[in-house]
């Protein structure tokens, strides 16, 4: 059982209509799919919202999560996509065998000394050219600073130590965006996408 298997609906209230109030992500996650060209992975998928935006904007697009919960509450809400439960530590996917991957908020979970770990993961289940996405609270630290998350501990990340964290892993920044929080917030927000290289 996960931290997130006990918040799973609750979750889902509060967040399957999140883009509603957030342009911005919006526009990132637009992006995404129009640089993106091959099979998706929603990493951290949670209750599949994202993994239903990006299909509506034209992506093959699946789901992975690590809790169940989730999962369940994912597939029971868009039984027409793919949702799995699973780790994004070891995907269980050839090497280059995706256009991209959306890890939105879910790597904040991850202890930091983890993070190059998964970035290498990430990097070999892309195809050369394939992009990433992610999304994350931000802080002006350089170091990662961690805080008082709600479910589980949690971290945040200046986008520049982040940005440093993927050019050692081998990919190249497309673009970035911090935003000031909203009502409800109590973050600075970003979203950061990347690309690997076509010779990786």
């Amino acid at each position: 059982m996960t931290p997130y298997d006990s918040v799973a609906p609750l979750y889902a209230e509060l967040f399957s209509d999140m883009l509603d109030t957030r342009p911005f992500e919006r526009a990132m996650l637009a992006a995404f799919a129009e640089l993106t060209d091959g099979p998706v992975a929603d990493l951290g998928c949670g209750p599949g919202h994202l993994t239903a935006h990006l299909h509506g904007l034209g992506l093959d697009v699946f789901g992975l999560d690590l809790s169940p919960a989730m999962v369940e509450l994912a597939r029971e809400a868009h039984p027409h996509l793919r949702f799995e439960v699973g780790s994004m530590a070891e995907l269980d996917l050839a090497n280059g065998a995706l256009g991209g991957i959306l890890a939105f908020y879910s790597v904040i979970h991850l202890p930091p000394a983890e993070l190059p770990a998964v970035f290498a993961e990430f990097f070999r289940v892309l195809a050369p050219g394939g992009h990433l996405m992610l999304g994350f609270f931000a802080g002006d630290d350089p170091e990662p600073v961690e805080f008082d998350h709600k479910v589980t501990p949690a971290y945040r990340w200046s986008p520049s130590g982040m940005g440093e964290l993927l050019r050692q892993a081998g990919f190249a920044e497309v673009g970035r965006l911090v935003r000031e929080p909203i009502e409800g917030e109590r973050f600075l927000q970003a979203q950061l996408l990347a690309r690997k290289d076509r010779h990786g």
